[in-house]
């Protein structure tokens, strides 16, 4: 099914159904997260600011950052950090929760920075909520200085076959079940699961990360290949 049904959004990511749906699960998202990923998203958080590797006083833009979670540890190690999301209903939360983090809405397809604004970019778990998803690499390539990094935290595909099998089972029938225990809005994440087995695997990502003009694309496994960092860089000459 490709359209929204209820408070959920569909495969065609339609902007306003997506970001209705995530308007809904503001208040109890990270809890949720935190529960679904079976504690995971503080270790997976911190793999990220060490792959971003920013120094004190850059400028991040943390793209697709709900409530502000993402960005919190990349302002505690120093940088001048942007939380940018088009829920207005997480960014109410993140703004009362994280009061020392900048909030800014903005569409990850047009964003309101001006070219070449942060010495890095990065996204979590929110690149394939973007409907282009292609389109949202070029912005993020835009806004980032040349010679500036960009880092994509993401769901991805088991790299052990055995695993990738239990995974699956726990995707479609374990986590809708769990949603619905802690979530106030669990068909959400029948969204969620539906779009983590549409998404490209790791290989296809850094294919998709190089098509959009970023270079040097490398990515690393986390807890078995679940999760996917991709790393990259703006050319020097590119501005």
């Amino acid at each position: 099914m490709n359209r929204r049904t209820g408070n959920r959004a569909g495969l065609d990511k339609r902007r306003e159904d997506v970001a209705s749906m995530f308007d809904e699960v503001a208040e109890r998202y990270d809890l949720t997260n935190d529960v679904l990923s079976l504690g995971q998203t503080v270790r997976w958080r911190r793999k990220l600011v060490e792959a971003l590797n920013v120094a004190p006083g850059e400028r991040v833009l943390d793209l697709a950052a709900g409530t502000g979670s993402s960005t919190v540890p990349f302002h505690r190690a120093g940088a001048v950090a942007v939380a940018c999301d088009f829920s207005l209903g997480m960014l109410q939360v993140g703004k009362r929760r994280h009061p020392e983090i900048t909030f800014v809405a903005g569409d990850g397809m047009n964003l309101p920075f001006a070219d070449n604004s942060f010495e890095a970019v990065t996204i979590s778990f929110g690149l394939r909520n973007i409907a282009d998803p292609r389109r949202g690499l070029e912005e993020m390539l835009r806004v980032t200085a040349p010679g500036g990094r960009l880092a994509v935290m993401e769901f991805s595909h088991p790299s052990w076959a055995p695993f990738s099998t239990v995974y699956t089972e726990y995707l479609m029938r374990a986590l809708p079940a769990v949603a619905r225990a802690v979530s106030s809005n669990p068909e959400a994440y029948v969204y969620l699961a539906e779009s983590i087995r549409a998404w490209p695997d790791q290989n296809g990502l850094a294919a998709m990360i190089t098509e959009t003009g970023w270079t040097g694309v490398k990515y690393r496994n986390l807890t078995g290949g679940i999760v996917a960092i991709h790393h990259a860089v703006k050319a020097p000459g590119n501005d």
